[in-house]
């Protein structure tokens, strides 16, 4: 029987990702078998976890997934240990309106698993006040129960003692307190951490926090506080098509993000999936049936993928016969050009009318939810499909025929509609899972 906890905290950049981390290597250091998952549309930290743990992590997310799919994903860690969930932004923050099974929160995953939740607490320029917002957050929702806190980041020993004693006036467990430690600091870009793969010394970055952990905080009381946790049957799995029988799936430093749940459910559905690195100037393999340029970083790699020519002329040859399909960074790929942070434009693939521009930042990030018009690969005209965009281009240009009409989870029209032209399709959102 599994151990059950979710790792959150009152608000983004607190440290939950490297107690996550941390926990997870020194449980393991001790002999335990650990699952990790990341609540919510983060796509980059299931790597951090498979890298901690040397188990696949994946997305669980109450407002694209129902309960069904939920049990399903979690059910992978009912031969673990240990099982933790790591949480998005706040405990409590999520959309205004309810998606499938939720607001997106990590508190919803908290309630319908049953697992208490440990906190994450940094009380920089702050001494009791750290206690009201943890009481706070203990109280604001019945059916979410907290199990203590773990302090960052603290100033000094006194600083300690003062939060200490006021959280436990409170009632709250203090499991442990951890010093300012840069040495454990994850690398950051403009979409979130670094990703693991390109971080060559990851593993002794999550050691280093293991040990940093292991010597500030309380494993055994963290662990004892976990809830006794046996998977329940579900009725349903995910409601995931593939988009073909043998995917050609580009996969490099600029071409990585892709939840791996869909990966899993494109192979449990009986797929091939074959990848190709467009930085290393390859084309997708002829014998595919399906091209899916998932997202990442292209702006980064922008002259190096416009000088590529057999990735780009193969590429196009390729959708002369058969679907090509791209997701935010992929799609901004196979349009017409792509312009810098420098404003030094790169001509793209030229498979869509798609111009986009980072010399001007401007964030677009939320939930999505799609109803094609048109098909695109593994999926029919009207289906709804739900997702998650997120990215810093400007879009000068999107005149080709619109793939679907897309809301955002207020149920506003919004104007990043995908496009279709021919056997190419793009979107700028993540698919995460179709509407049964």
């Amino acid at each position: 029987m599994a151990a059950g906890l979710v790792i959150s905290a009152p608000a983004s950049g607190v440290g939950k990702t490297t107690l996550t981390l941390a926990l997870a290597r020194a449980w393991r250091h001790r002999g335990l078998n650990v699952q990790c998952f990341k609540s919510g549309p983060d796509y980059i930290d299931p790597a951090f976890h498979a890298a901690a743990t040397g188990r696949a992590s994946v997305n669980v997310d109450s407002w694209a997934m129902d309960r069904g799919a939920i049990s399903h994903l979690v059910s992978r860690g009912a031969d673990a240990d240990v099982v933790l969930a790591e949480g998005s932004m706040g405990l409590f923050d999520g959309v205004a309106a309810r998606g499938v099974s939720g607001t997106g929160a990590t508190a919803d995953i908290a309630e319908m698993l049953g697992w208490p939740v440990v906190l994450v607490i940094d009380p920089s320029g702050q001494a009791q006040t750290a206690a009201a917002i943890a009481a706070g957050l203990r109280d604001y929702r019945p059916g979410v129960r907290l199990a203590g806190v773990v302090l960052n980041r603290v100033a000094s020993p006194r600083h300690e003692d003062l939060v200490r004693r006021a959280l436990s006036d409170a009632g709250i467990a203090v499991f442990g307190a951890l010093p300012r430690h840069a040495e454990i600091s994850l690398p950051k870009r403009h979409l979130g951490l670094v990703q693991a793969e390109e971080q060559a010394e990851i593993g002794k970055l999550i050691d280093e926090a293991a040990r940093f952990v292991a010597e500030h905080v309380d494993l055994d009381a963290v662990l004892r506080s976990a809830a006794s946790w046996t998977p329940q049957p579900a009725a349903n799995g995910l409601n995931v098509t593939p988009p073909g029988q043998r995917i050609a799936l580009a996969r490099d430093a600029a071409f990585s993000f892709v939840y791996p749940h869909m990966l899993e459910a494109w192979r449990g559905a009986g797929a091939e999936i074959s990848t190709f690195s467009p930085l290393s100037d390859e084309a997708p393999d002829a014998s595919a049936d399906v091209c899916w340029l998932p997202g990442g970083y292209p702006e980064l790699h922008a002259g190096k993928i416009a000088a590529n020519t057999r990735f780009r002329s193969g590429l196009r040859a390729f959708a002369e016969t058969r679907p090509v399909h791209g997701e935010c960074g992929g799609y901004m790929v196979l349009g017409t050009a792509l312009t810098d942070a420098d404003g030094v434009r790169h001509e793209m693939t030229g498979l869509l009318g798609l111009e986009t521009s980072f010399a001007k930042r401007r964030m677009h990030l939320g939930y999505r939810l799609a109803t094609l018009a048109a098909p695109m690969p593994g999926h029919r005209p009207s289906a709804r499909l739900r997702g998650h965009e997120f990215h810093y281009s400007t879009i000068l240009a999107q005149p080709d025929t619109p793939l679907a009409v897309v809301h955002d989870a207020t149920g506003a029209v919004i104007a990043e509609t995908g496009s279709q032209r021919g056997h190419a399709t793009g979107t700028f959102f993540h698919l995460i899972a179709e509407d049964r």
